[in-house]
């Protein structure tokens, strides 16, 4: 069955099993260190142009990044994750909003845990409210002292078509 929401169609949509849904979330805390939804929740999976997203209900809370789950923005906005977080300055937002990739420039902090590889949020100096999610080009100790070149691959923003669609899906 096929869903059509601000132009994006998802596909293959599918709920997962009990046991299916606690593989996802070993995987989540493995990848993000946390699990954006509820024990117990009913999660589906689905398929949508070039994602392939995480479903609690009608809210996407979930991405697949380089076949591993991470929160989206919603999903990190339900908790407070305690790790690969990059912190940014107050002149690095508009541009992050519009989906840029982050600059070391702009970072104040980052998680020194950070590897090369794996999938980090960004989030403000100020609120500490999540921006973007995406891959580190270097590690958290590289992205806070060379303050030079790319730090963050953006791969999903506020404002991109999950943002926008993310709380409105059919269920």
């Amino acid at each position: 069955m096929a869903y059509k929401m601000s132009g994006l169609k998802t596909r293959n949509r599918h709920r997962l099993s009990k046991k299916e849904v606690r593989a996802l979330e070993q995987e989540m805390m493995s990848s993000a260190g946390f699990v954006p939804f509820l024990p117990g929740s009913e999660i589906d999976v689905a398929e949508m142009e070039k994602w392939t997203v995480i479903l609690d209900g009608s809210e996407i809370v979930g991405i697949y990044i380089n076949d591993k789950p991470f929160p989206t923005l919603r999903g990190l906005l339900k908790t407070t994750p305690s790790g690969r977080q990059v912190t940014v300055d107050m002149g690095a937002i508009k541009y992050i909003a519009n989906g840029a990739d982050v600059m070391s420039p702009g970072i104040v902090d980052a998680d020194p845990s950070i590897r090369e590889g794996e999938v980090v949020w960004v989030r403000d100096v100020n609120n500490k409210k999540p921006l973007a999610v995406g891959i580190a080009l270097k590690s958290g100790a590289d992205m806070v002292n060379v303050k030079q070149g790319k730090a963050v691959k953006t791969i999903h923003y506020v404002g991109d078509e999950i943002w926008s669609i993310g709380h409105n899906m059919p269920q």
